[in-house]
């Protein structure tokens, strides 16, 4: 590989206009294709193999025409203190908003809230219920801001008016966070290579290339039915991971000009050896992203597949387009140490210092662990230990209303509702009744109602209503608790093993469905699918670490360093988001369940950037290795030349997620936060600290792979040994440690 990859960059240097052509073509041609495209409706979020989904299926079935999936509004209507709502002149307000809302273009129907006994026992709070022909983000602004103008005047009666539903529903926005978390790798990439030149590097082509997948998200975004959320995530993931591919491959670049290489030769040799670890450091990336499909969730697997696309087109740009634009810079990237006086040490005065016995840090940490391993080993592992600890009181929900901001009129919609109503009032069951086996259909409906009634945490049961055929039901259920608590979660379990007794008695099937119990079952189907999908990725990944490192306990300890670390991360992301510690300083209004995909999406992210440090870092204490030192001089080798730019890989990475906090959609600024904490657990802590201090520990065994395995592995060659000449190789290390097939 590293000679094919050798090849390819001194081809991409010689042949740089060719090769930007090419990509500025895909940006261009993505780009139109996104200002061409059709605007996407709502991404269908359909659960395959749960309750909640069959009877959804069901009742577009049996019931043709009343399931469809356009956008809903309730507004809400609270009298002033010491009126109420059935007052002559709040009634007449209300009438008026209700008449002028039936008017709309797009509008299918408005309930009266007096004759659809939508008023609350008190007579304060009441609500209409407004249904359009086309999905939320299908609505015209005209036919939203004549929902917002009907409501204002509503206000100018003196009423407490407030809109929930997902007639409002927006795009959602990443602030102003997110420029600043790229500011913060450009401040990273100058401090690291002293050049403004060689640090734009980096950044323009991790743009190039969330440009091209973030395009070509939004224009397949209407046929794909991909959500808002698919390409902010392809964002967060790709601006990350293409920026460091290219720090390392620019990084090494400069390595090889300080060796005194020609241009042309240094960026085919940085491409055949940092290019490799690119290569395999991108493709478990892909890997964790596309394993999501495990999970059998059409959104969650379009979702890693278009991060997954991104993350590969950013592999192809820093090995393609690097170079090129390498080539591009000429002199004005230097060889590394030869900074400009404007930005640090001469190369003249780095290669005196070189001469003197001080070290870098990352030389002085590295022979410090390898000289206290157990304690830097044990440390480490208590550490992350201790920050995984809220982790065990993880409680999993998808977002409602309810975990909107205060501010939001949604969210104080929601409040209403709760205050009129009660809690369960903004999460109803909806109960399905499938009579069509039964020889006494009504009698089954009349059951089944009674059973629920009969239930605890039941507020109120509508009566059964049929559809045309009479073979089947629907029965709304209020709970007494709001829809994200552990008892709603209780009741519904209730309601379907009241449903087994009933279909064993009148053959008539229960089912329980509505967005609580689909929020319900999607968390129960992502608990379950998270022990497999664990063992698919990390088995993959492990295999392909074997073929990179030629061993089986770096492997090994690399998959559980990943498991420390993404388990510190769960434990930060519940301590702040459940339990709120921190909440103001990161902007969560309102703490409650983790979003039920978080941890498993966070998994697939974090146990592919976690190798990408693995990958870097490990493969140039192996290069050392098998090149003849010693295990503990490999270890500190390795860190004298990788210590730096994994650091500064890792706070650019950091920075990029942390900028995603600023999200107005509560999933993205979840995930931003914990890929963030993620990263710093797992470069700092499991990478710089339990990894050295392992190898130390390990000596000679850490390397070691039985002679049968090594000969049916292939040969790939990421250290570049091929690239080597004879007088570079030299006489080699001994036959007992030689590990490289030639």
């Amino acid at each position: 590989m590293a000679t094919f990859l050798y090849k390819l960059g001194r081809l991409a240097f010689r042949r740089r206009h060719f090769v930007a052509l090419i990509w500025v073509a895909l940006l261009t041609l993505a780009g139109v294709g996104a200002a061409s495209a059709p605007p996407a409706g709502n991404s269908s979020f359909s659960i395959p193999g749960t309750e909640a989904q069959k009877a959804f299926d069901l009742l577009e079935q049996r019931f043709p025409g009343q399931s469809a999936d356009g956008a809903t509004a309730r507004v809400v209507f609270k009298a002033p203190s010491g009126e109420k709502m059935t007052d002559a002149d709040n009634k007449a307000a209300v009438h008026a908003t209700v008449d002028e809302l039936a008017d709309g273009s797009e509008v299918a129907s408005v309930a009266d809230p007096y004759k659809g006994n939508a008023v609350s026992k008190d007579g304060t709070v009441a609500y209409a219920s407004v249904k359009y022909d086309v999905s939320g983000m299908e609505l015209e602004e005209s036919t939203k801001d004549a929902l917002e103008d009907a409501a204002q005047q509503a206000r100018d009666a003196g009423l407490t008016v407030e809109i929930g539903g997902d007639a409002l529903q927006a795009v959602p926005e990443t602030g102003a966070t997110e420029i600043i978390g790229i500011a913060v790798a450009a401040v990273v990439l100058v401090i690291t290579f002293g050049s403004l030149v060689a640090a734009g590097l980096p950044l323009l082509t991790a743009l190039i290339g969330v440009g091209i997948g973030v395009s070509s998200i939004t224009a397949l975004a209407s046929a794909l039915e991909l959500g808002s959320t698919t390409s902010i995530l392809a964002m967060m993931i790709g601006l990350a991971v293409g920026i460091d591919y290219a720090l390392f491959i620019v990084s090494r670049y400069r390595a090889e000009l300080a060796e005194g290489r020609e241009r042309e030769e240094a960026a085919g040799r940085a491409v055949g050896t940092a290019g490799s670890a690119v290569v395999f450091a991108g493709l478990t990336v892909v890997i964790a992203l596309v394993g999501l499909a495990v999970v059998n969730i059409p959104m969650l697997t379009k979702m890693g597949v278009a991060a997954a696309g991104t993350v590969a087109i950013a592999v192809l740009i820093a090995l393609t387009m690097i170079p090129a634009l390498l080539g591009y810079a000429g002199r004005r990237v230097k060889p590394a140490g030869a900074k400009g006086k404007r930005f640090g040490r001469s190369r003249k005065e780095t290669e005196q210092s070189e001469d003197r016995p001080k070290a870098n840090l990352g030389t002085r940490w590295a022979s410090f662990v390898v000289r206290r391993p157990l304690a830097v080993l044990l440390l480490g592992v208590i550490g992350l230990g201790a920050a995984a600890v809220p982790a065990t009181s993880l409680e999993l929900g998808l977002p409602d209303d309810g975990s909107q901001p205060t501010s939001t009129t949604q969210r104080r919609a929601y409040d209403l509702l709760s205050e009129g109503f009660g809690p369960g009032f903004n999460g109803p069951l909806m109960v399905v009744v499938d009579a069509k086996g039964s020889d006494a259909p009504k009698d089954a409906f009349t059951d089944v109602e009674k059973r629920i009634k009969d239930l605890d945490g039941v507020v109120a049961v509508t009566p059964p209503a049929p559809n045309k055929g009479g073979d089947t039901a629907t029965i709304t259920v209020v709970p007494d608790s709001k829809p994200s608590s552990v008892q709603t979660e209780d009741l519904v379990h209730a309601i379907r093993d009241a449903g087994g007794d009933i279909e064993a008695k009148t053959g008539a099937e229960t089912l329980v469905t509505g967005s609580t119990a689909m929020n319900i079952d999607v968390s129960e189907k992502l608990n379950d699918a998270l022990v497999p999908y664990l063992v698919l990725v990390v088995g993959l990944a492990f295999l392909l670490l074997i073929v990179v490192f030629r061993s089986i306990l770096v492997p090994l300890k690399a998959a559980l360093g990943f498991l420390l670390s993404v388990m510190a991360a769960l434990g930060a992301v519940v301590a702040v988001f459940q339990w709120g510690w921190l909440s103001g300083l990161m902007g969560v209004e309102e703490t409650g369940p983790v979003m039920s995909m978080m941890p498993i999406f966070m998994v697939g992210v974090v146990f592919g950037l976690a190798m990408d440090y693995e990958v870097f870092l490990v493969t140039r204490m192996r290069e050392a290795y098998v090149h003849g030192e010693t295990p503990h001089q490999a270890v500190v080798t390795g860190f004298k030349h990788g210590a730096r730019v994994v650091t500064a890989a890792a706070v650019i990475m950091m920075a990029v997620f942390a900028g995603f906090i600023g999200s107005s959609e509560s999933m993205v600024k979840m995930i931003g936060f914990g890929l963030a904490i993620a990263v710093f657990f797992d470069a700092f802590v499991v990478r710089m600290a339990i990894v050295p201090a392992v190898l130390a520990l390990l000596g000679k065994k850490a390397w070691w792979l039985p002679k049968w395995l090594d000969r049916a592995l292939p040969n790939v060659d990421v250290e570049g040994e091929g690239l080597r000449t004879a007088d570079e190789r030299g006489p080699g290390p001994d036959e007992d440690r030689e590990l490289v097939r030639t």
